[in-house]
């Protein structure tokens, strides 16, 4: 079993990679947990979409 970890800065861009990493794996996904945050810095929000996929190779 491995996970493989995604963080990017807008929700499409995050789609992107994990359907990149989806087309090219060679395995079975076991789990996709998903998660945003928000922080202000000065006047400016600043987001985080992440997501964390277990998985298991083929032999």
């Amino acid at each position: 079993m491995k996970v493989k970890v995604f963080d990017e800065s807008h929700e499409k861009d995050l789609e992107v990679s994990i359907n990149n990493f989806l087309t090219e794996l060679e395995g079975d996904v076991i789990d996709i947990k998903y998660q945003t945050s928000i922080g202000i810095f000065s006047d400016e929000q600043v987001f985080c979409f992440s997501a964390m996929i277990i998985y298991c190779e083929k032999d």
